[in-house]
C-alpha cells in the first residue's frame, strides 16, 4: 500500500510530520528537547521515544514535539501531554482538529490552541489530509509559578 493510499483511509494512525512545517514550530516554540512519539523515520528530533520505549510511560521533560497516532488512543497521548505539562513540561501537539470529539474537549481546550489554515500534506505525499490540523500548546501557566 502507497503513503498515499494509506492516507486516505483508517489503514493508518501514523501521520509523518511536515519537515517544513516542524521548522516553523521549531521556530516559533523550539528547540525542542525531545520527540515524545516517533520512530526512527519520521524522528523530527534526535532524541526520541519510539514504540518499544512506549512514550506514554515515560518522563516528559523540557520542550516536547508530539505528533501521537491519530486513532482511539489519541486521548491516552493527550492526557500525557497535559499532565507533562503540570509537571513543567512544555508540550507542542500536532493533531488533527476534531472539535467534536471527547479527548479535544477533555484536554485540547485546555491548551493554547492554534488552528492550521488549509490541509497539511504528511510525509512524502502528494495529497494533503483529508482533515484539518491544529497545534496544541501545553505548558505550566506563570501564574502556577
Amino acid at each position: 500500500m502507497s503513503i498515499n493510499t494509506g492516507m486516505m483511509s483508517s489503514a493508518t494512525d501514523n501521520w509523518a510530520t511536515p519537515t517544513n512545517f516542524f521548522e516553523t514550530m521549531s521556530a516559533q516554540h523550539g528547540p525542542f528537547d525531545i520527540d515524545v512519539c516517533a520512530d526512527a523515520t519520521n524522528a523530527k528530533v534526535w532524541r526520541y521515544f519510539d514504540k518499544d520505549m512506549d512514550g506514554l510511560s515515560q518522563q516528559w521533560i523540557g520542550k516536547c514535539w508530539m505528533n501521537p497516532p491519530y486513532g482511539r488512543n489519541i486521548v491516552a497521548w493527550m492526557k500525557k501531554a497535559y499532565e507533562s505539562s503540570l509537571t513543567g513540561a512544555t508540550v507542542v501537539c500536532l493533531v488533527p482538529s476534531r472539535t467534536d470529539t471527547t479527548w479535544w474537549h477533555s484536554y485540547a481546550m485546555k491548551g493554547d490552541i492554534t488552528f492550521i489554515k488549509g490541509r497539511l500534506k504528511f510525509g512524502n505525499s502528494k495529497n494533503s489530509a483529508p482533515f484539518p490540523s491544529a497545534v496544541v500548546v501545553f505548558k505550566r501557566s506563570m501564574n502556577d509559578l
